[in-house]
């Protein structure tokens, strides 16, 4: 079993662009935390991004649910990353043929490789979604995400999926530096794949549409992931969308640091 190291050694040592800079802002700011921003109004969504900014090491999208996207909302979620030092991620998961995509990725309305950092993609299409998304990502030092596994229940993402899907990331690390999933995926010592995982909630197990919720402390100590995406726990209530992203963002930053101090005292 490998040892977990700290933001800081994984960035000194990753083959991913794309992973190192993650990792040093991630130390940088001392967050673990992703907060999922699935809003329909250009205003919220800046709003929400601004609130939440100072605390988080990425920013995830739906650009596509936007119902008076423009151009403007780009360039200032643009500026907000610049200001607050977060990555953008947009959770696009792509899912088709490699020559669609590509397309889907540089063209389009929404043109997401001029301004994500980081997007995704499920393996259903095989290898050639990777290869496709590649050519247009891997020039402007993008990062790919592969949905390994998901958090809603009933999903299929699992097993033979799950473990084509690493057979994929392994011959991709150009490319594809992690995995949205629910924990783990680094099975040699000489890997290190970025696990983003989604479905995290400090106050509630469910939300009657399938999606199923774990602590932090579950996630980071228990599954080894590496980011907690949280959404509605943050800008549900929205009075309250600062002090819950400093809360989550703590919670995450400690377990974090919980779980080197055991790995630390276990080698």
């Amino acid at each position: 079993m490998n040892t977990y190291k700290t933001y800081t050694e994984r960035a000194k040592q990753h083959p991913n662009a794309c992973a190192r800079s993650l990792f040093e802002l991630m130390e940088r700011k001392q967050t673990n935390l992703s907060v999922a921003v699935d809003v329909t109004k250009k205003s919220e969504l800046l709003s929400i991004a601004d609130a939440v900014g100072p605390y988080v090491c990425v920013l995830k999208t739906h650009i596509d649910i936007v119902e008076d996207f423009d151009q403007d909302l780009v360039q200032q979620l643009q500026a907000l990353a610049e200001k607050h030092d977060f990555l953008i991620f947009e959770d696009r998961k792509f899912a088709d043929i490699g020559n669609t995509v590509k397309h889907q990725y540089a063209h389009g309305v929404y043109k997401i490789a001029s301004w994500a950092h980081i997007t995704n993609a499920h393996t259903v299409p095989g290898e050639g979604i990777i290869k496709g998304l590649g050519e247009v990502g891997l020039p402007l030092g993008r990062g790919l995400l592969l949905l390994a596994e998901m958090s809603s229940k009933g999903a299929l993402t699992y097993g033979t999926y799950t473990s084509e899907s690493v057979e994929m990331a392994r011959r991709n690390k150009d490319f594809v530096f992690g995995f949205i999933a629910q924990h783990k995926m680094n099975e040699y010592d000489d890997e290190d794949f970025v696990v983003m995982a989604p479905g995290v909630g400090l106050d509630v197990k469910g939300d009657g549409l399938g999606q199923q919720y774990r602590t932090p402390h579950q996630v980071v100590v228990e599954s080894g992931c590496d980011v907690i995406i949280v959404g509605r726990g943050i800008y549900g209530n929205p009075d309250q969308v600062e002090y819950q992203a400093k809360r989550y963002r703590d919670a995450g930053w400690a377990a974090y640091q919980e779980r080197v101090r055991a790995s630390s005292s276990s080698a």
